[in-house]
C-alpha cells in the first residue's frame, strides 16, 4: 500500500508541476497516466492530495464557480517544497523505480529526469524483465505438456508481451546513449525464443 500512495503522490506532483489542477482532472489525468487496466478511485487520490497538503508539498486554493454549480471548487498547486521533493523522488534509481507499480508513472516524467538516471531504471527495468522472461520461458517449456491449450497460450502470450517490452526498452536505453539500436551489442539483443 505504502508503495502505491509513494506513486499516487509522485504523479501528482509531476502533473501539478505542469499547472495547477482541481481534483477531477487530477484524476482523469492520472487514470490516462496509469492506464486502461489500473484506474485510480477518489478513494485513492484524495487520501494522497491530504497527505501531500499536510507534508506543504501542495497548496489548495478555493475558487468560485459559475451560478450553474454551488460547489466551490479547489485547486491545488505544488510549492517550492513539493518541486524539491518531486526531483529527490525522480532521482531514485533503485530496484523500486523500475517495478511493475512504479516505471509507468516515473517513465511519464522522465523528461524531467537526468539522462544517467534514465539509463539506470531502464536498464534495471531491462534486466528485471529478462529475468522474469527466462523463468516463464523455463516454466512454459516444462509445462506445456500438463496445461491445456488456452492456459499455453495465455502463457505464451505473456512470454511475447515482455518479449515486446524487453525489445523497446533496449530501444530506449540506445536511444539514450546516443547509437542506433542496429548498432547495439549482441549482449544488448533481447532473446527471441
Amino acid at each position: 500500500m505504502a508503495r502505491r500512495a509513494e506513486t499516487i503522490e509522485l504523479a501528482v506532483l509531476g502533473l501539478l508541476h505542469e499547472a495547477p489542477m482541481h481534483g477531477y482532472e487530477l484524476r482523469k489525468r492520472l487514470n490516462l497516466m496509469l492506464g486502461w487496466g489500473r484506474l485510480l478511485s477518489y478513494g485513492s487520490l484524495y487520501p494522497a492530495l491530504k497527505r501531500l497538503l499536510r507534508a506543504g508539498l501542495i497548496t489548495e486554493t478555493t475558487v468560485s464557480t459559475t451560478p450553474v454549480t454551488r460547489r466551490p471548487r479547489i485547486v491545488y498547486e505544488v510549492t517550492e517544497d513539493g518541486k524539491l521533493e518531486f526531483k529527490r523522488m525522480m532521482s531514485d534509481s533503485g530496484p523500486a523505480a523500475w517495478e511493475d507499480d512504479t516505471f509507468d508513472i516515473r517513465f511519464a516524467f522522465f523528461s524531467r529526469t537526468d539522462m544517467e538516471i534514465r539509463l539506470r531504471v531502464l536498464e534495471g527495468r531491462r534486466t528485471r524483465l529478462q529475468e522474469r522472461l527466462d523463468r516463464v520461458q523455463s516454466d512454459l517449456s516444462r509445462t506445456q505438456k500438463e496445461v491445456d491449450r488456452y492456459a499455453v497460450e495465455l502463457q505464451r502470450h505473456g512470454v511475447e508481451s515482455v518479449e515486446r517490452e524487453v525489445r523497446w526498452l533496449s530501444d530506449l536505453i540506445d536511444a539514450e546513449r546516443g547509437r542506433p539500436a542496429d548498432d547495439a551489442p549482441p549482449g544488448d539483443q533481447p532473446s527471441t525464443a
